[in-house]
């Protein structure tokens, strides 16, 4: 049987899918970092499983994640994203997403790109832990305090340490596929730099 990671549930293979093929690589896309920011945040108090069964649905209910189209969403938007049923409807991730929608783009402005202000964090280079087993990862880092701090301090909400570690963890800022994983080499050997320009 080919070694993943402790916490991928072997019986559901969309979530096999999703580790095999998206999590812990390195994102530049502006339009996928946000798709990942703004899903983090509805997971809040919920497993990822549950969001990502639904994420073919966020994404038409928020136009594929165009952050400029979302920041423009008024009262009556929202109340038809909390009449959805195929996402999580709940009021104060819906007004995040809409709010981190705005914060996005003024950190676009004022950096070229999100994806240069985020990974300035990091000096472009992807963390590489060496996690053994389920109880070696951690719920927060030093460094996801620091970067959820800034982005509050940019207006965001719903960007708590945890979350911000999550989608540091899903967009490959860190690899934290475990040793035995045969998903770390990979990433290593294939994304160890951000793409040329």
């Amino acid at each position: 049987m080919t070694p993943r990671c402790p916490w991928v549930d072997l019986s559901k293979p969309d979530y096999v899918r999703y580790h095999d093929t998206e999590w812990g690589v390195p994102v530049h896309a502006e339009r996928l970092l946000f798709e990942f920011l703004i899903l983090e945040a509805f997971q809040a108090g919920l497993s990822w499983y549950t969001i990502l069964k639904r994420r073919q649905t966020f994404r038409a209910a928020f136009d594929d994640f165009d952050p400029a189209k979302v920041a423009r969403y008024d009262e009556r938007k929202v109340l038809e994203l909390l009449g959805n049923p195929g996402i999580i409807r709940n009021r104060a991730k819906v007004a995040a997403a809409v709010n981190n929608a705005g914060r996005f783009l003024a950190v676009q402005q004022e950096f070229g790109t999100f994806d240069a202000y985020i990974w300035g964090f990091t000096d472009n280079r992807p963390i590489v832990n060496a996690f053994r087993a389920l109880e070696d990862f951690p719920a927060k880092t030093p460094l996801s305090l620091t970067i959820s701090k800034d982005l509050a301090n940019r207006g965001f909400t719903f960007v708590g340490p945890t979350i911000i570690y999550a989608h540091m963890q899903a967009t490959g800022m860190v690899n934290d596929h475990t040793v035995d994983c045969y998903r770390r080499q990979e990433i290593l050997t294939s994304y160890s730099s951000p793409p040329l320009p």
